[in-house]
């Protein structure tokens, strides 16, 4: 079931939703966050993919690496040319 789906259309608040499986998420590589355009197509609704994913504050700071930055580090004092 890794490129079609039969699923059934649900109401969601005001709005109509369909859930996406799993293994068609993957297939389309879609994951948690996706912006996707939706738009109407000849045989009915397209949804693809619009941009990267949108990281929480979470997974930036899960990604970041320290020693990709140069050594940069939160100073507290004033360091070199700034001590008069």
């Amino acid at each position: 079931m890794s490129r079609t789906a039969k699923l059934t259309v649900q109401q969601w608040g005001n709005s109509l939703a369909v859930r996406i499986p799993a293994a068609v998420a993957r297939s389309a590589h879609f994951a948690v966050g996706q912006p996707v355009e939706v738009s109407i197509a000849d045989e009915g609704v397209l949804v693809k993919r619009a941009g990267r994913r949108r990281l929480t504050l979470a997974q930036k700071l899960a990604a970041f690496d320290p020693a990709c930055h140069g050594g940069e580090a939160m100073v507290t004092r004033r360091v070199g040319s700034e001590v008069m």
